[in-house]
């Protein structure tokens, strides 16, 4: 998950996306990557607006999804990986 500290609605869901993936896909990593530490990789990836979620190295979610969003995808991601 992309974020910037200042982004309030980016802090306020952290915790919420991160119990929803980690339910979603056993042995998940998952990393925040705050964009002012590591601008780079944001722009690398195309980041444009925070926060955004990428997943395997690719931008999925350019704006905050729900838990529910997150979790669909990350289920329908993992069933491809089987």
């Amino acid at each position: 998950m992309f974020y910037a500290p200042a982004c309030a609605e980016c802090v306020a869901a952290q915790a919420k996306l991160r119990g929803a993936a980690k339910e979603a896909v056993r042995d998940l990593e998952w990393h925040e990557v705050n964009i002012l530490d590591d601008l780079d990789r944001a722009v690398e990836l195309g980041v444009m607006t925070l926060p955004s979620i990428a997943v395997d190295g690719e931008l999925v979610f350019t704006s905050m999804p729900t838990a529910t969003q997150l979790r669909t995808a990350l289920v329908e991601r993992n069933k491809g990986s089987r």
